[in-house]
């Protein structure tokens, strides 16, 4: 049978992020992704304006009739959550839709280059901690893991046992493999990558790749949506990282070539077909 991962994020209708870029890349991988949004937006906030429709209110209604349907997932994906209330829907849809073997990615997205995006708070920080104990796998960036660890934030200098601690660290509130993305060093952009295997046992490494082009809206939801397929399809952790990586500097250096403004994400679309389903 197809493997299904729910997809739980907003819906921007222009700007290539969220699930406009979830969606297709999950299904090009060989996996049903089953959306449900938390808000709807006309296109996303790094805009100058924009449309905005919470959905926060119809979001248990529309998980009662999945419910009705007895629908279980291979994987559930979560992205963007903007609220409280938000978190503890998606909270209780982990704990009723998941399965023996559902792998739950959580993608803890709430700033970056040091700073959270203005909604967030430092109550969504201390719920979105406890989201983080219900996943398998998380893919924060580092600044998104500085805030989930209460610890400061800088650029560079990160030494590898400084980046082992801090993933030891998110890993012990409950996820078994982790991976902090966009870890500066020099012409490199790094992913540290750790999973504990069979025995428990944490094993831990730097992935490096060249630097490409600037950094682009939605590149973080390309990565999670290769990391969520690969997972139900049974990839290993860290080739699906390295896979990942390699394709969004794809994306990265296509959209250069193309001189795509940097709002308008990546033509992710002009290169799936380098993407392998396992």
């Amino acid at each position: 049978m197809q493997k299904k991962i729910a997809v739980i994020n907003d819906i921007a209708g222009y700007g290539r992020c969220a699930m406009t870029v979830l969606l297709p890349i999950i299904s090009y991988m060989g996996v049903q992704a089953c959306p449900l949004p938390t808000s709807i937006f006309s296109n996303h906030t790094a805009f100058p304006h924009f449309f905005m429709d919470d959905y926060t209110e119809r979001m248990e209604a529309y998980i009662d009739n999945w419910k009705k349907l007895g629908l279980t997932f291979d994987g559930i994906a979560t992205g963007y959550l903007g609220s409280v209330r938000q978190i503890d829907i998606v909270k209780r849809f982990i704990c009723e839709f998941s399965g023996e073997n559902t792998l739950v990615l959580v993608d803890p997205v709430m700033g970056d280059h040091g700073r959270l995006y203005s909604a967030y708070t430092a109550e969504l920080c201390t719920e979105l901690r406890k989201l983080v104990a219900l996943a398998d796998i998380i893919t924060p960036n580092l600044t998104e893991a500085c805030y989930l660890l209460d610890l400061p934030y800088r650029e560079t200098g990160w030494k590898r046992k400084e980046l082992f601690a801090m993933a030891e660290r998110l890993s012990a509130m409950g996820p078994s493999k982790v991976v902090i993305t966009g870890i500066a060093q020099g012409e490199f952009i790094a992913n540290y990558v750790y999973g504990k295997d069979g025995d428990g046992e944490p094993k831990a490494r730097l992935s490096r790749i060249h630097k490409a082009d600037t950094q682009r809206c939605g590149t973080g939801d390309v990565f999670a949506a290769v990391i969520a397929a690969d997972a139900v399809n049974g990839v290993p952790f860290e080739q699906s990282v390295k896979k990942a990586a390699v394709f969004v500097k794809q994306c990265i250096e296509k959209a250069a070539e193309w001189k795509t403004p940097s709002t308008d994400g990546v033509p992710f679309e002009e290169l799936l077909y380098k993407l392998k389903r396992g």
